[in-house]
């Protein structure tokens, strides 16, 4: 009985530490569906479009893995930090409502919420 307790442990131990090669691929591919959701925000040029596809892109780097959940986290608080720095004309409201978008995309939420009406089916 002890071996097999001390077996099931190892097993559990080795499995959950093997996985450490994954995450920075998981980051990079990550961090690539963010860079993609904000390509397709400005070709799309969508009014009202911004907060579906901050939501899209957390959403999609999220699936990836725990990297690309932290490189989504990474990439979104950075953005917002960033334009805190200077003056964008948006206002904390808007900051604060992105961030709620991007923790709804991490957290796999339904993104129809934030589509809006006539964005193209390509988005």
């Amino acid at each position: 009985m002890k071996l097999l307790l001390a077996g099931l442990v190892v097993f559990l131990v080795v499995e959950t530490h093997a996985q450490w090669y994954r995450f920075p691929v998981e980051a990079a591919q990550g961090s690539r569906d963010m860079w993609r959701a904000y390509s397709d925000m400005r070709e799309a040029n969508w009014k009202n479009s911004d907060k579906y596809f901050h939501a899209r892109g957390n959403q999609d780097a999220a699936a990836r893995g725990a990297g690309g959940r932290w490189a989504a986290e990474v990439i979104s608080n950075g953005r917002e930090w960033a334009q805190g720095l200077g003056d964008s004309g948006r206002g904390r409201e808007d900051s604060e409502a992105d961030q709620v978008a991007n923790r709804h995309g991490r957290d796999g939420g339904d993104l129809n919420i934030y589509r809006p009406k006539g964005l193209p089916k390509k988005y």
